[in-house]
């Protein structure tokens, strides 16, 4: 005998393949790579490049510094085939540059850290003199300090006297190198230098530029420091824009953005003529801690030296993105396994949708905290929303469906700690709403980490404690304007997450979970 399948079943799986092909569609619109003109002509190399020696579990505040050599000679192989001279920082750990420089037919403009700290400062002033008299061939200029006068860790008067100090033992071009600001603010710095190296970072200006703007304020400082100035020389001694991180108003880092910034820039610069060093060759991750993970993303190299595409060929801004369609996928069919058949047409309808989202959020939150995690603290962190997630998740899946066999054991743990993963689920969505209000400027969005819990607690609430519920959700609630109004309404990750706030403030109100009937 024949048997006609339920609507609810119908309802299933129709919801299920329109969930599953949202799922392709996402993944693929995020990857797909995005033709854009080649930086300059195959096998023509680009003026400069900074260049910092570090590899992905190496920092300058490693005591004491233990570089690589055989590091250092694949690095400049590498490099030389992308850039014809490269930009250093620092003396320290670097004396050896300079031959390995000469080797691989690259010119260095060799930089002196400068601090607070005398003894620090003359002992790279020292170092940098000797590199630059001993390598006339390869050492085309010096930097005497990097913003120094943006960290406050020198007077004007004292880098004027630094840059004098270095001009009477060397014969190559010698400068400061500052954000185009501080050039403005220290006037008595400029006249001691050869040519003024000026740093032009449109992602970290105090009113960010998004990449379609960003090359137009390049520009009107680059025109204006060339009239105040004349005719000392201008060069960009910095500019880029970063792969990964957080966006900041309309300034959104990733791999198409800046292999598109970097693309334009360098034409721009070709066609007008002018000298420019690009920030950086090579990523490093060490700046997080610093910068955030916008930090450690501005390299045309990634951390293990592979090319990231910034200059040449199509450019994707999740190029695996067949493998988290595959763990979003399998993601949102675990959750259908584990409901077995549906409870109700509600269930079956919101249920495949419901995984699907989880799998792009689960997904997006591992991407993320693999880019931005910084210590064990943050990988904890990151990791309790996940487990959060999709214990929440897995609640919800087995309230959905018919609960037989296995699933009665899980039903009866599940009911157990419910209302203690909501209170969790409330307390983490406050912490992170109070620390996008009062610490955003490195801080990622957690919208992928949290938005499930805010879904799965509005679709069936938690019962707590009227006093808990009320402080949750006053908190969430009170962010969500204080946060646009820091991030600047033009964001769209600001209003994403404003959105799971208000979701989870809902979900928290103390009638939720008493009005709430399973």
């Amino acid at each position: 005998m024949r048997t006609t399948p339920s609507p609810s079943w119908l309802l299933w799986c129709a919801s299920s393949v329109l969930a599953a092909c949202a799922l392709l569609a996402f993944w693929f619109q995020l990857g797909r790579p995005v033709p854009l003109p080649d930086a300059t002509a195959p096998g023509t190399r680009l003026q400069c490049a900074s260049y910092s020696p570090f590899g992905k579990d190496q920092s300058p505040f490693d005591q004491p510094m233990a570089l690589r050599p055989a590091q250092l000679d694949e690095d400049l192989a590498l490099l030389s085939t992308r850039f014809a001279c490269l930009r250093t920082y620092s003396m320290t750990g670097l004396e050896g540059l300079p031959l390995l420089a000469r080797k691989h037919g690259l010119k260095l403009m060799l930089g002196a850290w400068v601090n607070s700290n005398p003894a620090d400062t003359q002992k790279e002033v020292d170092a940098l003199v000797k590199a630059a008299n001993a390598y006339p061939d390869v050492v085309t200029a010096v930097i005497v300090g990097n913003e120094v006068l943006l960290r406050k860790e020198a007077t004007g008067e004292r880098m004027a006297a630094l840059i004098r100090e270095v001009k009477g033992q060397v014969r190559q071009p010698v400068t400061y190198a500052d954000v185009w600001e501080y050039w403005a603010r220290y006037p008595q710095v400029a006249p001691e230098v050869d040519f003024l190296m000026v740093h032009l970072l449109p992602y970290w200006e105090d009113v960010p530029y998004g990449v379609d703007t960003a090359l137009a304020h390049v520009q009107a400082i680059h025109d204006d420091f060339a009239r105040r100035f004349a005719p000392k020389p201008i060069m960009v001694g910095e500019t880029g824009w970063p792969s990964e991180g957080r966006r900041r108003e309309t300034a959104e880092p990733s791999p198409v953005n800046q292999a598109r910034f970097v693309r334009d820039f360098v034409h721009l610069a070709d066609r007008l003529g002018w000298q420019y060093n690009l920030i950086e060759a090579i990523d490093q991750p060490w700046k997080r801690n610093n910068e955030g993970a916008v930090g450690g993303y501005w390299g045309m190299l990634d951390a293990d030296r592979q090319d990231k595409g910034v200059l040449y060929g199509p450019v994707s801004n999740v190029p695996h993105w067949r493998l988290w369609l595959c763990i979003s996928c399998a993601v949102m069919l675990a959750t259908l396994a584990v409901a077995g058949r549906p409870r109700s047409a509600r269930a079956a309808l919101a249920l495949p949708w419901l995984g699907a989202i989880a799998g792009a959020c689960l997904t997006g939150w591992a991407r993320q905290a693999g880019v931005g995690a910084r210590y064990p603290g943050e990988w904890l962190w990151a990791a309790g929303l996940g487990l959060l997630s999709m214990a929440l998740l897995a609640d919800t899946a087995l309230r959905s469906g018919h609960v037989t066999g296995w699933r009665t054991k899980a039903m009866h743990l599940a009911t157990r700690y419910r209302n203690t993963l909501g209170l969790l689920a409330g307390y983490a969505t406050a912490v992170e709403a109070v620390w996008m209000v009062f610490d955003p400027r490195y801080r990622n969005f957690a919208t992928a980490g949290l938005l499930v819990p805010a879904l799965v607690l509005l679709w069936r609430p938690a019962a707590l404690a009227p006093h808990a519920a009320r402080l949750l959700a006053g908190i969430c609630t009170v962010s969500m304007p204080a946060q646009l109004v820091r991030e600047g309404w033009q964001n769209p990750y600001a209003w994403g997450w404003a959105v799971v706030a208000g979701i989870m403030a809902w979900s928290l109100r103390p009638s939720a979970g008493r009005l709430h009937r399973p």
